[in-house]
């Protein structure tokens, strides 16, 4: 806790009050007791203790300096100028020391503050943006006399840069009857602090046209070369890189503004700049080797940046930092080389650097992105100290690897250890409420990021608009979508994206123009969204006209993605003899994932000699994953050869594959409610079964009848349409007919596709209990209302 500062006036101390002469018998005591101690006696002890105190402060001893201040006996104002100094300079972990210090001072009137004190205790102030704190200060000083002096109105700059009150930092400024190089850097590095790009550089040429003798010096640069590289002002930092040299910067400060400058560099793109600054630096060190290390990841040059790295261990483990080890994980995660980050984390463990924070939080990424979430979630549990960071990677890590359920879990520790979320937490969360279809989730996510100031971001939006896609509501993306302060490219494609599999494909068409309208180029991602909302609208012309318009007008070159698009596009809308030319004119082979849009559309529109074909092409090629094992399986099914279906699935059994279960699940009043085809563990299972039975009575007098060309065993007719019955999702919509009222659209989420008996009653089932249902299954979303599917059986 930190000590609260009086405002109290600064006063000379009182003249101690007399001591009345002691009676005969304390006399005759006194004459025999020790002599009185000799004045120069006392002054040399303080002065050896003055230097004592200072020699530790020196070692950076801090416990020993502040035991022998506690010794001491009348400490004076130098004694505690030398003890508030120390802590004010190491950051805020001793900040508080500072402030507890200049406390005390206030109450021992023998020594009141001076204009030695005030600087390093609103510097304290500043470590801890103790704004409050920082103010009674500025009145102490006032009082004192102080207002004026140059140390005291730059740190109350610092201050108050820091702590973004710009008024009265610029008033403090303006009112200095003198400024130096310090005072003017201290404005300037407060603008760059926070991207106040325009101010900072009008404070630079207000500082040149002020004074001929003032001129931008190394602090200058190493301050305003960051809020360069942010703004990507690449012909600025050239300018000032130049400046540099002219004032021999380079040659005086060489590591620092060399640091920076090979920064600015890297970030704006320019890694032949900053290698040529770093190579021409006579002397580096650690960060200006994690400097860049870092650039090139940036960059995404992840194998010259592992290089760097390793050059840089050639030179001694005495540049080894947790930054330069950061950027070398973030590089084996982006190389998917483990092995080599093992290595590192041994590494650190040697060096002693494995309970650094930064470290330990890169370690965390590292495995959470290579789906070792097992090792992530140790990690994790034996950090000593946890930040933002390191929640935000775990949140992070599990949502990548499909467990939403345990993102939503780390996130409430998260809130139950006090620990704030910012924008990359809630980045990560909020997908784990599209992958779960927990709407009532997403909304508090929502706001959440509402009221911590969040929601202007623009990767927030990007997030939230996906986020109310998937869960159904894709008019809320567009809300967003149309009052977001800026987008950008990503913001254009998540919305074509969810108008795509929404069906919404004219929609999908009509923004996609009006993306060219605002001068916003489209890539790659871009024509993959828009090839799949033609798709899944049966806009095949519109499709195949996109794709050769990406290539001719836009000059975007076709990538595998987008022939698995455009195969999906022409096979869903039955041309499955035009896709099956389209494959074998591409100029690349096509691999398995084009092969099986081509045989998962022969399973739909029942070409089973194409489908023999596509089958033959897939078993040359070896099937990859449970998808194409599952798709062979049932299309030899679905020929009524059992034979042949019962070997693939044999076979998929000894490469290890396992094919999901069908599992569906309806968020009713917050709670996620799961359903597998047949089970009966949920607690309303006999009212849920009692309601799917009523419903199919209903709909078997509209002559609904069975489709067993979906059941995929050998099993004789009546037990076929037995197996069809109690399907996941109609178990999931029954019970949301039981729960919701009437007026309240049910919205249903499922793993795997919707099978087409399914798909029919649940048309029926939107007619006889009159309706509205939402389906999302692996391929899109389906809108049920008075028996008719948005999709146009067509999915």
């Amino acid at each position: 806790m930190r000590p609260r500062l009086p405002d109290t006036k600064l006063k000379p101390a009182a003249a101690p009050p007399r001591r009345p002469p002691p009676p005969p018998a304390a006399a005759r005591l006194l004459s025999t007791a020790a002599p009185p101690s000799d004045p120069c006696h006392l002054q040399q002890q303080q002065q050896q203790q003055q230097l004592d105190l200072d020699d530790h402060i020196a070692r950076g001893d801090l416990t020993r300096a502040r035991h022998l201040f506690d010794r001491m006996p009348d400490p004076d104002a130098r004694a505690y100028n030398s003890l508030i100094r120390a802590y004010s300079w190491r950051g805020p972990a001793h900040a508080a020391g500072a402030l507890a210090l200049y406390a005390a001072m206030l109450r021992d009137a023998r020594c009141p503050p001076n204009k030695y004190t005030f600087p390093f205790v609103l510097k304290a102030c500043s470590a801890l943006q103790d704004l409050r704190a920082g103010r009674a200060i500025h009145r102490h000083a006032a009082r004192a006399g102080l207002h004026a002096d140059l140390f005291v109105c730059t740190a109350l700059i610092d201050l108050y840069m820091k702590c973004a009150r710009f008024v009265p930092a610029a008033a403090v400024f303006h009112a200095m009857p003198a400024r130096d190089a310090v005072a003017w850097n201290a404005m300037l590095a407060g603008y760059a602090l926070h991207g106040m790009y325009h101010h900072a550089l009008e404070c630079l040429l207000r500082m040149q046209e002020g004074c001929a003798s003032l001129r931008p010096n190394a602090s200058t640069l190493v301050a305003l070369l960051p809020l360069l590289a942010q703004q990507s002002a690449l012909c600025q930092g050239k300018s000032v890189h130049a400046y540099s040299v002219r004032a021999s910067l380079h040659d005086k400060d060489g590591v620092l503004v060399g640091t920076a400058l090979l920064d600015m560099y890297a970030k704006c793109g320019e890694l032949l700049y900053a290698r040529r600054v770093f190579e021409a630096m006579p002397i580096r060190n650690d960060v200006t080797w994690s400097a860049i290390i870092g650039g090139f990841v940036v960059c995404g040059r992840m194998t010259e940046a592992f290089g760097l790295f390793k050059d840089m261990l050639a030179q001694g483990l005495g540049f080894l930092s947790p930054t330069s080890v950061a950027s070398a994980l973030r590089a084996c995660a982006s190389l998917a080389d483990l092995h080599i980050g093992k290595q590192l984390h041994v590494l650190l463990a040697k060096s002693g650097l494995h309970s650094d924070l930064t470290a330990g939080n890169s370690l965390l990424s590292m495995y959470a992105k290579a789906g070792l979430i097992d090792e992530a979630t140790a990690l994790f549990d034996e950090m000593a100290a946890k930040d933002t960071v390191s929640y935000s990677a775990l949140v992070s890590g599990y949502v990548q690897n499909g467990m939403a359920d345990a993102a939503f879990l780390v996130f409430r520790k998260m809130q139950a250890c006090n620990v704030q979320p910012d924008v990359a937490t809630m980045v990560s969360l909020i997908p784990a409420c599209a992958h779960l279809a927990a709407l009532q989730h997403g909304k508090c996510s929502h706001g959440s990021v509402i009221v911590r100031g969040m929601a202007p971001e623009t990767s927030i939006c990007n997030a939230l608009m996906d986020m109310y896609a998937k869960c159904g509501r894709i008019g809320l993306s567009r809300q967003i979508f149309d009052v977001m302060p800026a987008r950008d490219i990503v913001s254009w494609n998540t919305m074509i994206a969810g108008y795509g599999i929404h069906g919404l494909g004219k929609e999908a068409t009509a923004l996609f123009l009006d993306m060219n309208n605002h001068a916003c180029e489209p890539d790659g991602v871009t024509f993959i969204c828009l090839i799949s909302a033609c798709s899944h609208s049966g806009l095949v012309t519109e499709g195949k006209r996109w794709f050769h318009m990406m290539a001719h007008k836009y000059g975007i070159t076709p990538r595998m993605e987008h022939y698995i698009s455009m195969v999906d596009l022409l096979a869903r809308g039955g041309f499955l003899d035009e896709a099956y030319q389209f494959i074998q004119s591409m100029p690349m082979k096509a691999d398995v994932r084009v092969w099986g849009a081509l045989l998962a559309a022969c399973r739909v529109h029942k070409n089973i000699d194409l489908g023999k074909q596509v089958a033959r092409m897939i078993q040359k090629l070896g099937p990859e994953g449970t998808g194409n094992f599952v798709l062979l399986s049932n299309m030899f099914s679905a020929a009524g050869r059992f034979d042949e279906a019962a070997e693939v699935r044999i076979i998929q059994k000894e490469k290890g594959f396992k094919k999901s279960p069908g599992c569906s699940w309806i968020e009713i009043n917050g709670s996620l409610h799961a359903f597998i085809g047949g089970d009966r563990s949920h607690p309303r299972s006999p009212e849920i079964y009692q309601e799917l039975d009523n419903i199919l009575v209903d709909i078997n007098k509209l002559g609904y009848q069975a489709d067993t060309s979906f059941v995929l065993q050998d099993l004789e007719e009546e037990e076929k349409e037995k197996a069809l019955l109690y399907h996941s999702e109609k178990l999931a919509i029954a019970f949301g007919v039981l729960t919701l009222s009437e007026d309240k659209t049910i919205f249903v989420t499922k793993n795997l596709r919707v099978c087409g008996d399914c798909h029919t009653v649940i048309k029926y089932m939107s007619l006889v209990r009159r309706r509205d249902i939402i389906v999302r299954d692996a391929n899109r979303f389906h809108h049920f209302k008075n028996g008719q599917c948005s999709c146009g059986d067509f999915w």
